[in-house]
């Protein structure tokens, strides 16, 4: 048994990654599957082909790498995390499409639940706040509008899950109900500092307890695997949340580390070790892992659009064929023109938190053309990554807060785009030789939790600099920047 095999279930495709011993890639299959908008600000995914499309990109890396199954020691889960489902138990049949964490239709649920002063008691619990983001409002969005859904919960017929626990119970063939704490923590029903899910949380939103899954460490047994599926039992070992796979795979493992992956969203987590910290700046207090039954403890900031600001050049504007062509474009735009583009396409995140938000573009001119939007358009990722960690260090002041920022994810290939985040940041950007750091960070768990991937510490010795871009920014005219980006989001929000 010489490899691991690495799920990446993300919000846009289905991915499968072979580590071998050593935990170089030897094979990767990736598999894109339909994006589905039934209202304004609706996002749904097809269970199905989550399902499928996870199941063909298993078998297809397996065959690709030339290997047998027997040669596959242990399976690693990681996901597009807050997306739900509910499924039948008896038949294992989604009710409804997957209502995907970039979906706003609870918005007023949420605005409902604040107005009324729940928002303090969520906070305390979970970490988190009350947004249409998380699980729970989409949960009881689906009890409340699919025919008999709340009766056949209550009756013990159906079960809720995150894409890691739907994944979990069709790999088992439904033997196994259950999910990590990193995903757990994203759910808004669990409580983060007693390690169960909360009665009064579940409660207050009528979602009936027995609907939801076991809660285990991000390395431990979730189950084997149908023997149908890849001609083998393969055990499951190790489940993490997509950004926490991604902070394991930085091995941002002592406090004061930070990451940031930048996919269709960007998300930076900041490593504050054993207890949790309260953000009083709109900051997550999230789980980043948990081991033995410890869990260590990060502020979490989200941008609901990062790459996915390329993706709108590309497909809403057409001004691009593919996402490399922003690099070139970028750096021949015209240097005079100060563009502030500012994505809010599915609201904002943090630090703002409105869901309402819609985006702008300021500072057009008669010459504006591709290039100033393609610039615009990376400089708007960087700008909002300040925005997490000024909040981040406001929050917690512990030594070497974020003093480097690691990064991972489509976007940290534009050079453009990585120098950009370091001239705002003023602080060193490192970009690592192993890309596929979410994948990475489950396999390492899966390989850890079966013992043939060493421990966290020699893990990190592991981490290897493929470029690290320094501040080249004069601080005057970071700072006029920035300022100038800040007046531009409150004229949005005001908006």
């Amino acid at each position: 048994m010489t490899h691991v095999l690495a799920i990446d279930q993300g919000t846009t495709s289905s991915r499968a990654i072979l580590f071998d011993k050593d935990l170089n890639v030897t094979a990767t299959a990736q598999e894109e599957f339909a994006q589905h908008f039934p209202a304004s600000g609706w996002v749904e995914h097809d269970p199905a082909e989550i399902w499928s499309t996870t199941a063909r990109t298993c078998r297809d890396v397996i065959a690709r790498a030339g290997i047998e199954p027997r040669e596959i020691v242990a399976i690693g889960i990681t996901n597009q995390r807050e997306t739900t489902l509910v499924w039948n138990r008896k038949t294992g049949e989604p009710i409804h499409n997957a209502i995907v964490w970039q979906d706003r239709r609870t918005a007023d649920t949420c605005r409902d639940l604040r107005a009324a002063g729940h928002e303090p008691m969520v906070t305390l619990r979970t970490g988190l706040l009350l947004d249409p983001y998380f699980s729970a409002t989409k949960l009881k969005w689906l009890l409340d509008h699919v025919e008999g859904a709340r009766a056949a919960a209550e009756a013990g017929d159906l079960l809720f899950g995150t894409v890691d626990s739907f994944l979990i119970w069709k790999l088992t063939g439904g033997r196994v109900h259950a999910t990590d704490a990193t995903n757990a923590a994203r759910t808004m029903l669990y409580d983060i500092r007693k390690g169960r899910w909360s009665t009064t949380i579940c409660g207050l939103l009528d979602i009936p307890p027995q609907m939801l899954p076991e809660v285990r460490d991000s390395a431990a047994e979730f189950g084997v695997t149908s023997a149908d599926l890849f001609g083998r039992e393969i055990p499951i070992l190790g489940v993490a949340g997509d950004q926490q796979a991604a902070t394991v795979g930085q091995a941002c493992f002592r406090p004061g580390m930070l990451k940031s992956t930048y996919g269709t969203g960007c998300f930076a987590l900041l490593n504050t070790g054993a207890e949790p910290v309260a953000s009083n700046h709109r900051m997550l207090t999230t789980i980043a892992y948990q081991l033995n039954g410890t869990p260590t403890y990060a502020l979490e900031g989200s941008i609901f659009v990062a790459g996915a600001v390329v993706q709108w050049l590309r497909d809403g504007l057409g001004l691009i064929r593919a996402a490399p062509e922003t690099q070139k474009m970028a750096e021949g735009a015209d240097a005079q023109q100060d563009i502030i583009m500012v994505p809010a396409f599915t609201g904002l995140g943090a630090p703002h938190w409105q869901p309402d938000t819609r985006g702008a573009i300021f500072g057009l001119t008669r010459n504006t053309g591709p290039a100033e939007f393609a610039r615009a358009a990376l400089e708007s990722v960087g700008f909002q990554t300040r925005d997490l960690l000024e909040a981040m260090r406001a929050d917690w002041s512990g030594e070497n807060c974020g003093a480097v920022l690691r990064v991972d994810g489509g976007m940290s290939a534009s050079d453009f785009a990585m120098q950009f985040l370091s001239d705002i940041l003023g602080a060193p950007v490192d970009r690592p030789r192993v890309q596929e750091t979410t994948a990475l960070g489950a396999a390492w768990l899966a390989g850890m939790q079966a013992g043939v991937y060493p421990g966290p510490e020699e893990f990190a010795e592991t981490w290897a600099l493929e470029r690290r871009f320094e501040p080249a920014m004069e601080p005057a005219q970071r700072e006029a920047r920035y300022q100038r980006w800040l007046r531009a989001v409150e004229a949005t929000k005001a908006f």
